[in-house]
């Protein structure tokens, strides 16, 4: 007798998500993948928290030195929060700002992505910090990307970005942070991305946090991949 129940109401619950979700109007040029990333967002809705990290493969210039020196295809993340009834990701790019998911999705490479939460965010994540971690956000809204990946708060990157934010809501640090000199740097392309950069003078001991060391941290459990 439960079983019926259960699956009642989750049909219940997902008619009330279709029902709530704000639905936009696609023109004769949206592309199948916006209707089809619109449609993803619906679909997950239900289980995103405010203060989720989401993780995906960039389809940026950089993003192959990235995974080669991390040795992972996961090279850009972001923030999901809701914001005037839809899902937004707040993300460092140029300049740092907020992007609908749905957007953010067909952004990615294969629309593959990954959705992770603090592991103990119903006790954390009340809302007063949410709000203590909006405001960290908010600070750096409207700033340059750091392509030379320094620490300093006058530009910032994606991770760093993430990172930052967690630690001055909550004191956590999400991620191992790491030298420069601790990636792998021996691939052509990362040597050819560094030296475009930096040219000869490497500051391989500059601090950084990557995202894969954020996606893998034990802080975080993962909620959605897709």
């Amino acid at each position: 007798m439960r079983r019926p129940v259960s699956i009642i109401l989750a049909v219940l619950l997902l008619v009330l998500a279709v029902w709530a979700f704000p639905r936009r109007k696609h023109g004769p040029g949206s592309s199948k993948r916006e209707r089809r990333a619109e449609y993803t967002t619906l679909f997950i809705s239900l289980k995103l928290h405010q203060g989720d990290l989401i993780f995906h493969t960039s389809q940026s210039a950089q993003s192959r030195a990235i995974q080669l020196a991390t040795h992972s295809p996961y090279s850009h993340c972001g923030m999901l929060f809701r914001q005037g009834g839809e899902w937004q990701v707040l993300e460092a790019v140029q300049p740092v700002g907020i992007t609908p998911l749905e957007k953010w999705i067909t952004r990615g490479q294969g629309e593959h992505f990954v959705v992770k939460r603090l592991r103990d965010a119903e006790q954390v994540l009340t809302p007063t910090v949410l709000r203590r971690l909006k405001r960290a956000g908010q600070q750096y809204r409207g700033r340059n990307y750091d392509q030379y990946f320094g620490w300093s708060d006058e530009r910032i990157y994606c991770s760093e970005l993430l990172w930052k934010m967690y630690q001055q809501a909550t004191g956590r640090e999400i991620g191992q942070l790491q030298r420069l000199r601790d990636f792998d740097l021996s691939h052509p392309a990362v040597q050819a991305k560094l030296r475009e950069r930096y040219g000869r003078r490497l500051p391989l001991d500059e601090r950084v946090i990557s995202p894969v060391q954020m996606l893998k941290s034990p802080e975080l459990v993962t909620v959605v991949e897709r």
